[in-house]
């Protein structure tokens, strides 16, 4: 059985926030916003994949992603050009 484990994104003041989840499996950990994959981080490779397509997609996905990762967009921009991040249809 494959284990997963769901939890809502929380606010710096530790609130539940609504349609923003974390997915934990055993393959890699995954930031789903609303019904959209925006990122997933391998485990098996430590590779770093954005929705090419989500990714950016709105303000509000822009935030939680940032949330997500610690990170602002000038840094995602920056590990996306240094290949760090790799974009790929994740949905």
């Amino acid at each position: 059985m494959k284990k997963v484990k769901v939890s809502n994104l929380k606010s710096d003041q530790g609130n539940t926030i609504p349609n923003q989840f974390e997915i934990e499996t055993k393959d890699g950990l995954y930031f789903q916003s609303y019904n959209a994959i925006i990122v997933f981080i391998d485990k098996k490779n430590g590779q770093w994949y954005f929705d090419e397509y989500y990714w950016n997609y709105s303000r509000t996905t822009s935030k939680y992603r940032n949330i997500f990762l610690g990170w602002s967009t000038k840094d995602c921009l920056e590990n996306i050009k240094n290949g760090k991040i790799k974009l790929k249809n994740l949905n």
